[in-house]
């Protein structure tokens, strides 16, 4: 079954992949290694995973406006995200996402609590929607 959820588009693009769900909130400055893709902050819940080629769900971002050219060296460095679903954008992942050709949408129609790590999504910034294939919790 795939449920067409929708959103509101911020980045634009199509990018297909598996969900990776943090409850938590994430600074791309000090809180990711932009050389490896690895979430690097002490205690968060997904610290030492890596979000290379996921389609990562986090409530917003957080830290330094310098989070956004962290999210641009991830692109670069072929260790971005494919995708980024926020419950909420705020300026330094948009701009990231953005300047990194990332595609992003946030005010999804389902809450982040709902949707299932791993589930294969792909999400379209341009139409502001994701397509997910299972079902929600």
């Amino acid at each position: 079954m795939i449920l067409h959820i929708s959103g509101r588009g911020i980045s634009r693009g199509r990018a297909r992949g598996p969900l990776l769900i943090s409850p938590a909130p994430i600074s791309f400055l000090s809180g990711v290694d932009p050389e490896s893709g690895v979430i690097i902050e002490q205690g968060h819940p997904l610290q030492g995973t890596g979000i290379a080629g996921t389609v990562l769900a986090f409530p917003y971002g957080k830290g330094s406006t310098v989070g956004s050219y962290v999210l641009y060296a991830l692109s670069r460095n072929h260790h971005a995200p494919a995708a980024i679903i926020n419950a909420e954008a705020e300026a330094i992942i948009a701009t990231g996402a953005i300047i990194g050709g990332i595609p992003m949408i946030d005010r999804i129609s389902q809450p982040l609590s709902r949707l299932r790590n791993g589930t294969i999504v792909t999400v379209d910034g341009d139409r502001g929607e994701m397509e997910y294939e299972g079902a929600l919790t």
